[in-house]
């Protein structure tokens, strides 16, 4: 995206974090081993079973006669051993189809950890995509002068690029119907090489066609990419070994959360990539207030277009410092289980008993409820809270706690939402305790959710939350890399400041 997504944006920071990471003891882990047939049925009717027992919203946007069919038809897929890497792909196209964006499937951990250490060979191309659309961002192979950025693919290996992106959606999760976050999903970085090679597997070359800058359809041998080969590209992770742990962290903060003040606009610009909880975002919003009054600033553009989520807490607190008015977050709150009779394989599963025992209460719907967040509304910070004009960019990766700082913002005169629709559904999530789940054989994990959030009975059911004003991707501003969502805000504000001069 220009960057939309912390990973195009911060890829510095996150070499250095892989760096770091793998200076742990590793698992040997051979992604060729098959696991038998009865070691995947068994695991298979686990990840059912379990989904089906606490799932809260599991038949939310699906009828349950659908989700079975789902279920069954996958299962006999497995008709035989399979690697932990094909065994995922029949996990996550049953995951896809319950739409929720918080439940996805997640290689072992032995698997994950390799995939740091050992970098194979990669298929080249990251892309940009929509609707009927897919350009290619960058490419690995640095030689090759064909496939450059602002080409637009039309097949691989004749493969209409569209079927290719038809069937990587089925193994992408979303919340309710929205596409925005599944061809976001695709652009991030990483994820259209790493899907390629997962469902159509490896190979020395591949046969690309193509539109080049000039419109005219032309073909090209794709080669696949070797890192081990490519001393330049990894030079900044060996320099990334001299700097201290303070340094790091400093460098990862503030690809989290930065803020840029431009004067002669009377504009502050503050990113906010993340809600997690080590960001040390309170500070951050303390000192970036009052700094933004301090310089009498007008304008406030807020960029949420990377921001995954977080700690609701933290989204709330940055709320208070731009709402006008009381605000809630949750019209329902509740899970459909307090135990599981697999708890074993969850994650901080006596933690999350506690909270299940101390923080919520059966309702008469036989549901357990979390009462602290249901129709609670929250004060805004008197006296520091921003009242000028706030622009707020939201697109495919605006997700969760994202999503619901920007819609609790929307309603206010002083608030536009610019940029694309919100990965996040605006009617609600299934999330809050996210537990990941380890089946026992494969050491597949996914992530269960436990939680449903209805967020606003009255929003349209299975959308993100709409911009009013519209700032779509084009090939052009991909090919001469503009950022056409902030483009779009500071003509809105040179617009506003005009306006201003007149009267």
């Amino acid at each position: 995206m220009p960057s939309n997504n912390l990973f195009m944006k911060n890829t510095w920071a996150i070499l250095l974090l892989l760096v770091f990471s793998s200076c742990a003891v590793q698992q040997k882990y051979n992604p060729s081993k098959k696991f038998s047939k009865e070691q995947l049925l068994e695991d298979y009717q686990t990840f059912r079973n379990v989904l089906e027992e606490s799932h809260p919203s599991l038949y939310w946007y699906t009828p349950k006669d659908s989700i079975d069919y789902y279920f069954d038809f996958a299962g006999t897929k497995i008709k035989d051993s399979l690697t932990e890497a094909q065994f995922r792909n029949i996990l996550s196209y049953v995951v896809s189809k319950f739409r929720c964006g918080h439940t996805s499937v997640r290689p072992s951990k032995a698997a994950a950890n390799s995939s740091i250490v050992n970098r194979s060979r990669l298929f080249p191309l990251n892309i940009k995509a929509w609707n009927d659309t897919v350009v290619v961002t960058s490419n690995l192979n640095r030689k090759d002068t064909n496939l450059l950025r602002g080409v637009v693919l039309k097949s691989i290996d004749g493969r209409p690029v569209q079927n290719i992106v038809d069937s990587f959606f089925q193994h992408l999760p979303t919340d309710g119907y929205n596409l925005t976050h599944k061809y976001q999903s695709l652009s991030n970085f990483g994820v259209f090489r790493n899907m390629y090679t997962s469902v159509y597997g490896v190979k020395p070359k591949f046969d690309v066609e193509y539109f080049d800058s000039t419109g005219r359809l032309k073909k090209a041998a794709l080669q696949l990419y070797n890192p081990s080969a490519d001393t330049l590209r990894v030079q900044p992770v060996d320099q990334g070994k001299d700097l201290s742990r303070k340094e790091r962290k400093k460098i990862i903060l503030q690809n989290a959360r930065s803020l840029r003040i431009d004067t002669s606009l009377k504009t502050a610009f503050m990113e906010v990539n993340s809600f997690g909880k080590h960001m040390k975002l309170r500070g951050f919003f303390r000192r970036s207030f009052k700094k933004i009054k301090a310089q009498n600033i007008r304008h406030l553009v807020i960029d949420m277009r990377a921001n995954g989520g977080g700690s609701v807490t933290l989204s709330n607190l940055f709320t208070k410092y731009l709402a006008k008015q009381p605000f809630k977050i949750a019209d329902s709150l509740y899970a459909i289980k307090r135990k599981s009779n697999y708890g074993h394989l969850q994650q901080n599963y006596i933690w999350n008993r506690f909270f299940f025992v101390f923080l919520t209460k059966k309702g008469s719907n036989g549901h357990y409820h979390f009462r602290m967040f249901e129709n609670k509304y929250f004060k805004p910070k008197e006296g520091r809270r921003f009242d000028d004009q706030v622009y707020i960019l939201t697109g495919g990766n605006t997700f969760s706690a994202a999503t619901l700082f920007s819609k609790a913002l929307k309603p206010q005169d002083n608030v536009i939402i610019v940029g694309e629709e919100s990965g996040g559904g605006a009617y609600g999530n299934t999330a809050w305790l996210i537990p990941d789940v380890t089946l026992p054989n494969t050491k597949v994990r996914f992530r269960l959710p436990l939680f449903r959030l209805v967020i606003d009975n009255d929003e349209e059911k299975g959308r993100g939350l709409m911009p009013e004003v519209e700032a779509l991707p084009s090939v052009g501003a991909i090919r001469k890399g503009i950022d056409f969502k902030m483009q779009k805000a500071i003509e809105l504000i040179k617009q506003k400041n005009a306006e201003a001069v007149q009267q």
